[in-house]
């Protein structure tokens, strides 16, 4: 099987219209990916509040968060079989209904196990359905040209709607109480669903269209898949598991989950809140990683369309564990230059690796790479969810977060080798 980097054309459209549909559905699902991460940075926000009224250690809620993450990550391959077998539109309300529920009905807990219903399993299952693997299947499905790019800004949606919600989160949780920051987010994912059921369709001949970049009068539309969804995830698992390209990328990829939704995105404000820094200035900086994160994240969907996409992420993972080797000596009760600056690299690098991991999938195991990229996405997740245990345990065995950080940093670097090991997977594939 062969590889290559499919050329870039200009848009392709038919007379008299003006925007290319894939345009209409990529934009829907960015807002759409936005809603539905409100929740993902929150409990950062929520942890000292709840503690404050109920005493909750951080450990069970962090467990709490941990099981939210793990099921984040688990669902994903299954969510994109079931795009596959049911439609990204039924699914995409579906999960967005979903995170509503858990948010909402959050309000009325009274014992720290409840946060493993609303927080994990109900909120755990709607944001996996909404999971990055959607992204893929949009940019795999829509585009032919600038997939790259496109994958680059869906992810930038999804990561960016974790962290910008946070200040008001924060804000609310502090002058009006958790439980009204619960409902923003509920009404955020609700207020998603009726534009995603008017404007999603699964493929673009539902539009009467070739997909962006294609040439009309040379494509013709894939076979739509049949089967069950359970059955091909794990066929997809199946498959991918022989494949060592498929190992590297899982195991980078859980690091990277490690190292930003699991420890900087649930421990950084609790982290800060321990070196007497507000919560809500502590949300403003995480929310600050998430503007910076639209310019990296973007960038690096452009860069993986042209460069070695196994080299990008090697240079990615360097970065961000130099940044947290470091961070222990940049936390403070103020808001220092030297710790924006941790705030700017962070947030260009947060989920700056997305796009060419995506990339890499599709063209190490071809038409199965959307399936097989929800496997290694649920690594990315299963990495989120022990660090965001690990860390908190760290936290109350120690009363310090500073050995999670410097864990995280070595995690790094076995990332960054990985990446570069991903080559010869890669070679093994394209000669097969």
């Amino acid at each position: 099987m062969t590889t290559e980097k499919v050329a870039e054309p200009g848009p392709r459209t038919s007379p008299g219209r003006r925007v290319h549909p894939a345009s209409w559905v990529a934009a829907v699902a960015f807002l759409a990916l936005f809603a539905a991460a409100g929740f993902r940075a929150a409990p950062g926000a929520l942890m000292v509040p709840l503690n404050d009224e109920f005493g909750w250690s951080t450990t069970s809620m962090s467990l709490a968060v941990s099981v939210n993450l793990l099921l984040f990550g688990l669902v994903a391959p299954f969510a994109a079989a079931l795009m596959d077998r049911f439609g990204m539109r039924q699914v995409m309300c579906s999960a967005l209904v979903l995170i509503a529920l858990g948010a909402g009905g959050s309000v009325v807990m009274t014992a720290s196990w409840q946060l493993l219903f609303f927080w994990g399993l109900l909120i755990g299952g709607g944001t996996g359905s909404m999971a990055l693997v959607l992204a893929a299947t949009i940019a795999n499905r829509w585009f032919v040209a600038r997939r790259g790019l496109v994958m680059g800004i869906l992810t930038a949606g999804s990561a960016t709607g974790q962290l910008a919600l946070l200040p008001p989160v924060a804000a609310l949780a502090e002058s009006v109480g958790w439980r009204a920051a619960s409902l923003v987010i509920a009404g955020a994912a609700l207020a998603a669903v009726p534009l995603v059921w008017a404007v999603v369709r699964d493929y673009p001949e539902d539009r009467a269209a070739a997909p962006y970049g294609a040439d009309p009068a040379s494509w013709t539309p894939p076979t739509r898949v049949a089967g069950g969804a359970v059955r091909r995830a794990l066929e997809g698992l199946a498959y991918a598991a022989r494949q060592r390209a498929f190992w590297a990328l899982a195991i980078a990829f859980a690091i990277c989950g490690a190292t930003t939704n699991g420890l900087i995105g649930i421990h950084f404000i609790p982290s800060a809140h321990d070196h007497g820094m507000s919560t809500t200035t502590a949300a403003g900086l995480l929310a600050m990683v998430g503007v910076f994160d639209i310019a990296g994240t973007v960038a690096s969907g452009w860069l993986t369309d042209r460069f070695d996409p196994r080299y990008l992420l090697v240079g990615y993972y360097a970065f961000r564990g130099v940044s947290l080797m470091l961070l222990p000596w940049l936390l403070a009760d103020t808001v220092h230059p030297s710790m924006v600056l941790f705030i700017v690299i962070y947030g260009l690098d947060w989920v700056a690796t997305v796009p060419p991991t995506a990339v890499l999938c599709r063209e190490i195991f071809g038409d199965r790479g959307t399936i097989v990229f929800g496997w290694v996405f649920a690594s990315h997740q299963i990495g989120a969810a022990l660090a965001a245990l690990g860390a908190g345990v760290v936290r109350d065995q120690l009363g310090s977060y500073t050995y999670a950080w410097w864990a995280g940093a070595v995690l790094c670097v076995l990332a960054a080798t990985l990446s570069f090991v991903v080559r010869t997977g890669r070679r093994d594939r394209v000669a097969a």
